[in-house]
């Protein structure tokens, strides 16, 4: 067994009892530490498949965006764990279920022979000068161009529907109008007020006469 090899197992095996964890674990903080720990280990078993492109793009988005943002949500709300613990044991049959079906699925779409290596665009053996940037983006903007259009609209439409729903009025709450806020000038923020100063001789104001006790 070669180093290569050793490594991809050695990722393999902690990405799946990370994953197990998030499912398991009842801490939705220390959930989302086990999903970031499952991240980089299919960064890692990307890497050792000379994938390094995907790998990379997996930790910048996912665990330098995502879970950053899914930590921040989770730390600021308050959840109460115990509400989380009552329908475990109970959806717990369905789960399982449903996760061999999906196990069973995987194996049988892996054994289905569209993932050999003749379908991978990387010759065999290290070539100087393969990028696999550059293959990645030739075949998504050929053969899969309009899937690749297609997946923009729908996060288009997403984004869209985020914003909309993120500007709606309801009953309790500010609401800003961004167009208001852009035609903001300086004279309807600051407003000049003039006040009448005063001047202290020998201990008394000059408005009032009083004794100055300061």
């Amino acid at each position: 067994m070669t180093f290569t090899q050793l490594a991809f197992y050695f990722f393999a095996a902690v990405l799946v009892f990370a994953a197990g964890m998030v499912v398991t674990i009842r801490n939705p903080v220390k959930a989302a530490l086990f999903l970031v720990l499952a991240f980089f280990s299919a960064a890692c078993v990307w890497i050792t498949l000379e994938a390094e492109f995907l790998a990379i793009v997996l930790v910048l988005v996912y665990v330098g965006a995502v879970m950053v943002l899914f930590l921040f949500v989770v730390m600021m709300l308050d959840i109460n764990l115990d509400r989380l613990k009552e329908g475990f044991s109970r959806y717990l049959p369905i789960g399982g279920l449903i996760a061999v079906f999906m196990v069973v699925e995987i194996a049988f779409v892996l054994n289905s022979g569209g993932f050999g290596e003749g379908a991978l665009p990387r010759p065999a053996g290290h070539v100087e000068g393969f990028s696999d940037t550059r293959e990645l983006g030739l075949l998504i903007y050929t053969d899969y161009v309009y899937p690749f259009e297609l997946a923009a609209v729908i996060l288009l439409v997403a984004i869209i529907a985020a914003i909309a729903l993120t500007l709606r009025k309801r009953p309790g709450t500010k609401y800003l109008n961004p167009a208001e806020q852009v035609t903001v000038t300086k004279a309807d923020r600051l407003r000049v007020v003039n006040m009448p100063a005063e001047k202290r001789v020998r201990g008394k104001t000059e408005e009032n006469g009083e004794d100055d006790k300061e």
